[in-house]
């Protein structure tokens, strides 16, 4: 494989594998995933406070709450623990956890060799 195709690998990303969880507590689901995004850390999100950041986390709470059915988002290393709103399911929810690291959807430009080119080459 030429560097190029290897680079455009990594920078592609791979699909994150989700397993849903169920839970004796209605209104809660829970996603186990194979990346952890937290480390050992804890974080909490709710559906009325602005996410600031851009880590793993921040991208994946805010891609969540985008859906409009969940309440609360809590992360702990590779687990996913959702309130969800009054009355919501949590369909479309996995999708949005294992697209994480697709970074090239529908109306995202390619790039081309050039644009990873460094001025030594």
């Amino acid at each position: 494989m030429d560097s190029f195709a290897a680079t455009i690998g990594s920078v592609m990303g791979q699909p994150v594998t989700v397993i849903e969880k169920p839970s004796s507590r209605s209104g809660i689901v829970r996603f186990e995933i194979n990346r952890a995004l937290t480390g050992t850390g804890h974080e909490i999100y709710t559906s009325d406070h602005e996410i600031s950041g851009d880590r793993p986390p921040d991208v994946l709470a805010a891609r969540l709450f985008e859906l409009g059915s969940i309440d609360q988002i809590h992360i702990n290393a590779n687990v996913i623990t959702l309130k969800l709103g009054s009355g919501q399911t949590s369909s479309g929810i996995g999708e949005v956890i294992a697209d994480l690291y697709t970074y090239y959807r529908p109306g995202v430009p390619v790039p081309s060799p050039e644009d990873f080119a460094t001025d030594e080459e």
